[in-house]
């Protein structure tokens, strides 16, 4: 699985309060240069997510099939929730009756519990995206794994009302052994992708629509994103690639767990 390194570098001035962000009310975007690299300040030790019983643990494998069978699809959206891109997704994905897997980053679940729940209300489902998006989270320490991981767990439970998530992605593929096996004890099977749209790279909607196109065979989970900058192409790609999907007697549906 490729990295998405400094081209889309938006988390630097996440990580130093990762769990004390306020969000101005002006909407200032807190996509700025990435941060997390091996040798930052880690996001300060919170308690994690209640270790209830519904945590029942899952397979430590990084999961690409679909629920649906060979002809399944999964639509993943990531880095969001996003004030202006989230809805848009939602509606495109409404319209045509398709569910998703958002993978939020805890910070913006937490500045934006309204859409966490909103996504939970339309039938989505939730998955871990860490904290702060570090995508060198694999060369730094399993206490510094077990911040980003089980913080995010709770910013994102606690927006959406009590809704767990049910995957954990590595930003940019970052697993390592330790962090898969701590997101499936948490019940979050550990999430893939075999097509990468590359939509963070804004290289126009035919683009992106053809990079589906052709990379489907690779495998069944399809990689968007609602955040991290101007994503009207990312939403003009889904109004297409949805509909052709269909036509090809494609299913959306949700990964395995």
């Amino acid at each position: 699985m490729a990295r998405h390194g400094g081209g889309r570098g938006w988390y630097g001035k996440l990580i130093g309060a990762a769990l004390g962000v306020t969000i101005l009310a002006t909407g200032a975007s807190v996509w700025t240069a990435q941060a997390g690299a091996a040798g930052e300040a880690a996001p300060r030790a919170t308690a994690p997510a209640a270790a209830d019983r519904a945590a029942k643990p899952v397979a430590v494998t990084i999961a690409h099939a679909s629920e649906k069978g060979p002809r399944g699809v999964n639509i993943t959206i990531d880095d969001g929730p996003d004030p202006n891109w989230t809805p848009q997704v939602l509606d495109v994905l409404r319209e045509h009756g398709v569910k998703a897997t958002f993978c939020m980053v805890g910070t913006q679940a937490k500045a934006y519990p309204d859409l966490v729940r909103k996504v939970v209300a339309e039938g989505h489902r939730l998955c871990d995206h860490s904290v702060s998006h570090d995508t060198a989270m694999d060369k730094n320490s399993q206490t510094y794994q077990s911040r980003q991981i089980l913080d995010a767990e709770r910013m994102i439970t606690e927006a959406s009302g009590g809704v767990r998530p049910m995957y954990y992605r590595a930003p940019g593929g970052a697993f390592t052994p330790y962090s898969r096996k701590l997101a499936a004890s948490r019940g979050m099977r550990p999430l893939g992708w075999n097509v990468d749209t590359k939509d963070f790279e804004r290289p126009g909607a035919d683009a992106i629509v053809a990079t589906v196109q052709r990379e489907l065979a690779n495998g069944p989970t399809l990689l968007f994103h609602d955040a991290g900058g101007d994503r009207s192409q990312t939403v003009e790609a889904l109004r297409r690639v949805l509909p052709w999907l269909a036509a090809q007697g494609y299913t959306c549906g949700f990964p395995v767990r």
